[in-house]
């Protein structure tokens, strides 16, 4: 893989999971290479912004050959880490929680769940993906044993920020958060906000037309 000459713009990183994406799809239909301009008609982007966004991390093609789906499908998944892999854990197994614990999408990307935690005693030593909800009290016992990268926050609002501070004491390097609250982490540790009702509103706009 070439390493990018300078630090790449994070609207160019957050591209990178679609090209992820298209690729696997070209891969699963047996597509070998394809060029800039066929990419671009799939993904109805512009050619020109693809080959920019490449040639950020020194770009991958071959003149008059375009590019090679496989590398360049491996290529950006080591870009974005996921050929390390990663181990996460749920903090709050509500129905977003179980939702988010069912979904099997995120091991075939190199997310493997760990562990569930809940505060709820309904809940606790119930089984959700075969995964057991332990109690949260017993995170700092788990983490020993499990070594998370990955926090996936879908507590409430009120919690969110005492949760984040103790998984990243645990030694957590970055937070997927479904809490609705912008959290203060320490330097070194990464944070992801989601937000669902921000793609619904922006629907409404579409829709609206306005």
């Amino acid at each position: 893989m070439k390493q990018p000459s300078k630090k790449v713009s994070k609207v160019v990183v957050r591209r990178l999971p679609r090209y992820y994406r298209y690729l696997a799809d070209l891969k699963s239909d047996g597509v070998e290479r394809i060029s800039s301009m066929e990419l671009a008609k799939k993904m109805n982007v512009t050619a020109s912004q693809i080959r920019q966004d490449f040639n950020c991390f020194g770009g991958f093609g071959q003149q008059g050959y375009g590019y090679n789906v496989e590398q360049l499908y491996l290529s950006i998944g080591d870009i974005l880490g996921l050929n390390e892999g990663h181990k996460t854990v749920i903090i709050g197994a509500g129905n977003l929680g179980h939702a988010i614990a069912n979904y099997h999408g995120f091991e075939k990307r190199g997310f493997t769940l760990v562990g569930i935690f809940d505060s709820n005693k309904a809940i606790i030593g119930s089984k959700i993906n075969g995964i057991t909800v332990k109690h949260i009290d017993e995170m700092e016992k788990e983490f020993k044993t499990l070594a998370p990268d990955i926090a996936i926050l879908t507590v409430p609002k009120s919690a969110a920020q005492e949760v984040a501070e103790r998984v990243c004491s645990l030694g957590v390097r970055g937070i997927w958060n479904f809490s609705h609250k912008e959290l203060s982490v320490p330097a070194g540790v990464a944070i992801e906000n989601v937000h669902l009702s921000d793609s619904l509103m922006t629907l409404s706009h579409a829709i609206c037309g306005k």
